[in-house]
């Protein structure tokens, strides 16, 4: 098995069409098919299978396709630092973050790498906590900040912080009285709620909470985007529960907003950031890693990241700050 032959496989399954890929690798058709045939002998079983549209990867093929991206990477960043007559960290880093982690960490990580490693490259995917979690089981991702810790059996994750959950409401809102800080969980059950579907974590955390007090949360709107749910809720249409890195991007920052805690029955939410291993890990990805400990104790010491408690790794650094 040769790298090119790695290489074409990859172009042709993106491409999803051997004509496409004949393209963009400059390589004649013909040529482009004998070497993935070549590549099949190898394996043994058909790698690609044709559809209306064009070409798509075979169940053997899409195993070999998550592999080979991680491969050819780990290849070219290779090179490069070889290359260079004094290596430095350098590469492209792919990291995925929830949308509220992205509005807390996002802008700093990034401003703070470019910095520090201006060769390297941060790849940032915003996404569902489960959508991130199936990228790195694919190795479509170097690293990710997750919710569960146990959402990959096969990854020992590092613990990077626990978030306070908060109902969240405009500064002016009628639905809770002008002088409270503070709701029991009996009290946020009669407010209307927008809330993330039933297959988000965070809902199942919400919901079991209120379960445990036999109550049930008065869903008016059900909505998996952050930004349309905080949207709807500065409009009045109800309050959620979240998180306050959930205010904390640039745009909800322009507006005001109440964060009430809730007294009888603190909800909290586990951060976890998920790599892919030692054994793939490059020097860039356990850079990132370890500037996302970094940047957020640095937050949160600043006062700028609110409402959350640093694991025991995260007050190390704040410590050595």
């Amino acid at each position: 098995m040769e790298f090119r032959q790695l290489k074409y496989f990859v172009e042709i399954v993106d491409s999803g069409s051997l004509t496409k890929a004949s393209r963009q690798l400059y390589i004649a058709q013909s040529a482009l098919s004998q070497q993935i045939s070549k590549l099949e002998d190898e394996i043994g079983k058909p790698l690609l299978h044709r559809t209306a549209k064009g070409v798509a990867a075979t169940e053997a093929g899409q195993a070999l396709y998550n592999h080979a991206r991680l491969m050819l990477r780990q290849h070219d960043q290779a090179l490069a630092i070889a290359r260079q007559e004094s290596p430095q960290v350098q590469g492209m880093v792919s990291l995925g973050l929830a949308a509220t982690t992205c509005s807390a960490l996002g802008l700093p990580l990034v401003r703070w790498i470019r910095r520090k490693y201006p060769q390297v490259v941060l790849n940032v995917v915003e996404g569902m906590s489960g959508h991130l979690a199936q990228m790195m089981r694919l190795r479509q991702l170097d690293l990710a900040i997750l919710f569960n810790p146990n959402a990959l059996p096969d990854q020992q994750p590092v613990p990077l912080l626990q978030e306070e959950l908060f109902v969240l409401a405009p500064a002016d809102s009628p639905l809770i009285p002008a002088n409270r800080d503070y709701l029991t969980l009996a009290e946020a059950a009669t407010l209307p709620m927008i809330l993330p579907t039933g297959s988000h974590g965070l809902r199942r955390l919400i919901s079991a909470a209120f379960e445990q007090q036999n109550l049930m949360v008065n869903v008016v709107a059900e909505i998996d985007s952050l930004s349309l749910v905080m949207d709807c809720v500065y409009e009045g249409m109800g309050v959620t529960i979240k998180p306050m890195a959930a205010i904390l991007s640039q745009e909800e920052r322009s507006r005001q907003w109440r964060a009430l805690s809730i007294v009888d029955g603190r909800l909290l939410r586990g951060n976890y950031i998920y790599s892919l291993g030692d054994e793939v890990d490059s020097p860039s990805v356990s850079a990132v890693a370890q500037e996302i400990i970094e940047v957020t104790a640095a937050l949160v010491g600043e006062g700028k990241w609110k409402g959350v408690i640093l694991h025991d790794s995260g007050r190390a650094a704040l410590r050595t700050a």
